[in-house]
């Protein structure tokens, strides 16, 4: 066995330390800079809703649909492959806009086609697309459109795990949920970490789209004050910092997140091996 290298100086966090702490000053001394952050910084909250709102129901579908993947019925497997098949070919944009425009509607069509006796009967009022805001059709766009590659990331994580392991735990009694929860899935989650870290820095940056529907978030809400003040260059400065801001500093919790799943005290079943 060679020896073991040393690990390189992060000199790109250095420099990226370095680039952050003079736009920071630069935003610290000009007035103009200051109004434009705290104005593009307004829309933030509605970012950070939105990613973690369909981060979370894309991750619970995602993984209902590995489930099917991997199930023993090929109805289920075939619906589950599908479903990641049509999703995942579509543009995210181009599916934003199918929720919005047509999806919704449809499923208002079909909520009052259903409803209708006990809208009869008054005890409920009919839903119109309004009712629908284009937040909530922007996070359901999203959760669809992510949901697709998160199956595809549980389902190889789910089937990295030796098939002698899952053997030896029916061997002892243990039953389906139990496998999965005490064998299963810790040894799974350390092969999905990083290309499921990966989609949650994705789905940051990916929450810019809901802009095009006019929720105000960073995006929209510096398209709006670029588009009255004509300051592209000061305004999507700022809005490129932000965002670098939060994907860098989620990426280095992620490596950190990574590293401790590769220590000793957390390779959990490994001395078994």
């Amino acid at each position: 066995m060679g020896p073991v290298s040393k690990p390189d100086f992060p000199w790109w966090l250095a420099a990226a330390v370095a680039i952050a702490a003079a736009a920071a000053l630069a935003i610290a001394a000009s007035d103009l800079y200051r109004q434009v952050f705290s104005t593009v910084v307004a829309g933030i909250g509605v970012t950070v809703f939105v990613t973690l709102v369909a981060f979370a129901m894309a991750s619970l579908l995602g993984l209902a649909v590995a489930l099917m993947g991997l199930s023993q019925s090929i109805w289920l497997r075939q619906t589950a492959r599908f479903y990641v098949e049509m999703v995942r070919s579509v543009p995210i944009l181009v599916l934003l806009f199918w929720i919005a425009f047509v999806g919704v509607p449809l499923f208002v069509t079909a909520w009052n086609f259903i409803t209708a006796p006990l809208q009869d009967a008054g005890l409920m009022d009919a839903l119109v697309v309004r009712d629908v805001s284009l937040l909530w059709r922007a996070v359901i766009a999203l959760t669809i459109a992510y949901s697709s590659f998160i199956a595809e990331i549980f389902r190889a994580g789910i089937q990295s795990v030796a098939l002698g392991q899952i053997e030896a735990a029916k061997a002892l009694g243990l039953g389906r949920y139990r496998r999965f929860r005490h064998i299963v899935w810790p040894q799974a989650f350390r092969t999905i970490l990083p290309p499921y870290g990966n989609d949650f820095i994705a789905m940051v940056k990916d929450s810019s789209l809901v802009s095009i529907l006019g929720v105000a978030d960073i995006t929209q809400m510096a398209k709006v004050y670029a588009a009255g003040s004509f300051r592209f260059f000061e305004t999507y400065s700022i809005v490129a910092y932000i965002y670098l801001f939060l994907t860098v500093g989620l990426s280095l919790a992620l490596r950190g997140l990574e590293k401790r799943l590769r220590s000793p005290e957390s390779q959990y079943g490994d001395a078994g091996r």
